[in-house]
C-alpha cells in the first residue's frame, strides 16, 4: 500500500497502521465518532477483522466498529520508517 492511497477502513488489513483522513457521514455520526476519539489526523491500527465488527486501536483504547460505520472512515496508510539494517562484520 502506498502512503498516498485513500481507502475505507474496511479495506485495511489487520496489523496495518493508518491515518484517518476523512469521515464521509452525516453530522450526527461524525459527532459520535469524534466523541470516541476518531477525528481526522488520528492514527488507527486494525487489530481484528473477522468479517463482522472491526476492532481497532485508537490512542490508548480499543473500539469495535460496525462495518457500515468503518466503511465511512477514509484512511491512508502510514509508512513506518525503518532503520538501516546492521551490516555483519
Amino acid at each position: 500500500m502506498r502512503g498516498d492511497t485513500l481507502m475505507p477502513l474496511t479495506m485495511v488489513p489487520v496489523g496495518v497502521q493508518v491515518r484517518l483522513v476523512d469521515i464521509r457521514s452525516g453530522q450526527k455520526l461524525s459527532h459520535r465518532l469524534a466523541e470516541l476519539g476518531l477525528t481526522p489526523g488520528i492514527e488507527i491500527t486494525v487489530v481484528q477483522d473477522a468479517g463482522g465488527p472491526i476492532l481497532v486501536a485508537v490512542r490508548d483504547s480499543r473500539l469495535a466498529l460496525g462495518r457500515g460505520m468503518a466503511h465511512k472512515l477514509i484512511v491512508t496508510p502510514i509508512h513506518q520508517e525503518t532503520s538501516p539494517s546492521k551490516q555483519s562484520l
